[in-house]
């Protein structure tokens, strides 16, 4: 079958590098898909031989059928992982329609995009599927454009699931909590208490490291999830389950 491939996009960042390093176990070679060739490259030079840093613009449809073609060349395409993301809107009522549909590009449209163009690699592989999600699928959690694009991505997870899983691919997703990664830095910046206060809402008392979403996503690329598809893993530290301080609030009781 030749070198089994990982593809991670969005590799550059903190999550991204996180999640690369984790399937280089799994893996024979992982791609460091980036829009950011040159801090892709930087992280490969930093994680190791076995990483090839590769440019892709995930929301251009034609660039994601160049790369796969490329990859097709590098050898058995096993793992797919959907990092790369972004946020533009902060509120739905100062949302720009362009805005709208920045967010909407790169954090759903890109999914089907890339899946779209590699879909007959992991067919020949019965390969595995992780996109990145977030709670902000599940709830509101600001940030609009993001979290409904996020909540499509969630819902394609289980089209794909659905309907790919005849062929022997597996699609799941990953719901990551608060991350303190360099996207959060300019909040720290402007408020050097927002990982506490973030903290505080939190069942474990503590935001999500880039290792925890990697560890997850290495589970569900694994043969130990052969029989999971079609969900969507939350790590969260406990958020999405129940908060705190409104459990305290509602039952009055000093025990939460």
């Amino acid at each position: 079958m030749g070198a089994t491939i990982a593809v991670v996009t969005g590799a550059a960042g903190d999550i991204g590098r996180a999640i690369s390093a984790r399937l280089a176990r799994d893996h024979d070679i992982v791609v460091l898909a980036d829009r950011d060739l040159a801090a892709a490259e930087r992280a490969a030079a930093a994680l190791g031989p076995d990483f090839v840093p590769m440019a892709l613009d995930v929301t251009d449809p034609a660039a994601c059928d160049a790369f796969a073609a490329r990859v097709a060349g590098m050898g058995a395409l096993q793992t797919l992982v959907n990092n790369a993301g972004g946020v533009q809107a902060e509120s739905l009522q100062s949302t720009a329609a362009a805005q709208w549909a920045m967010d909407r590009a790169l954090n759903l449209d890109a999914v089907f995009y890339l899946f779209s163009a590699l879909a007959d690699q992991l067919k020949a592989t019965q390969g595995a599927v992780v996109n990145i999600a977030s709670v902000n699928g599940f709830g509101v959690y600001g940030h609009p454009a993001y979290s409904a694009a996020k909540a499509g991505m969630i819902h394609l997870t289980r089209l794909i699931a659905v309907e790919y899983g005849k062929f022997g691919i597996r699609a799941n997703a990953v719901a990551p909590g608060t991350v303190r990664t360099q996207a959060w830095e300019a909040r720290a910046a402007a408020n050097p208490d927002v990982f506490r206060e973030a903290a505080a809402h939190y069942a474990l008392g503590r935001i999500a490291r880039a290792e925890d979403v990697a560890e997850a996503v290495g589970f569900l690329a694994s043969p130990l999830a052969a029989a999971i598809t079609g969900v969507t893993l939350p790590v969260d530290c406990g958020l999405t389950a129940g908060i705190p301080a409104l459990a305290r609030t509602f039952s009055q009781s000093a025990d939460y």
